[in-house]
């Protein structure tokens, strides 16, 4: 559109679109610049006090054997454990193979470290965090668990807090040591996972 003195104007609906656009633009930024610094600082913080269980997530594992990972949790869970913060380690996972589970493999792997099997509580069915996260809380109102440490990858924490809010856990989040280096894209990409993962569950919800 052209005014009087040969200027063009820009349509009202235009400048509205352009300023919704940015506004939107803006609002996602920020909340995607929240969630980061969330998981950065769950990452980092650890929260590791007395409670009633130890809860390990679940992570790959290789024909009876945890995988690196697992195994570094499973050794940090063993740390806490062997500090008197709980009395009771709770590992969490479904099935990894056609003949184990997350939740045996770590339970296994407790028990070759001296812990007792009364010690142990091994969930065996879930299939992902959201689902270990609700199978968390069916154990914990079973067994009157009030105050759960659960341990973790550290960006993996945030989330996973959350969802045991949601389930009626409450939780102190305690990272697993790190172990080797890993690369830049490999951060990026656990990073993006986290931020993409609790955003579409917030959205769900």
């Amino acid at each position: 559109m052209v005014s009087r003195n040969g200027k063009r104007r820009t349509p009202t609906g235009w400048r509205i679109f352009s300023a919704i656009l940015l506004l939107a633009s803006l609002a996602i930024a920020g909340w995607f610049a929240w969630v980061f610094g969330q998981i950065r600082y769950y990452a980092h913080h650890d929260e590791a006090r007395p409670a009633d269980a130890i809860a390990v997530f679940g992570a790959a594992e290789y024909d009876g054997r945890p995988s690196p990972v697992l195994r570094a949790r499973l050794d940090h869970a063993l740390e806490l454990y062997h500090r008197g913060l709980s009395p009771l380690i709770i590992t969490l996972g479904g099935q990894g193979d056609a003949y184990h589970s997350e939740g045996s493999v770590g339970r296994d792997y407790l028990l070759a470290h001296g812990v007792p099997e009364s010690s142990i509580i091994a969930e065996t069915s879930s299939n992902n965090t959201a689902a270990s996260a609700e199978e968390l809380g069916i154990i914990a109102r079973a067994n009157q668990l009030n105050h759960i440490i659960a341990v973790s990858d550290g960006t993996h924490l945030f989330r996973i807090r959350a969802l045991c809010l949601h389930d009626g856990v409450q939780v102190f989040t305690s990272p697993r040591a790190n172990g080797r280096a890993i690369s830049r894209a490999r951060r990026i990409q656990r990073m993006g996972h986290e931020l993409l993962s609790y955003t579409f569950w917030r959205i769900g919800h």
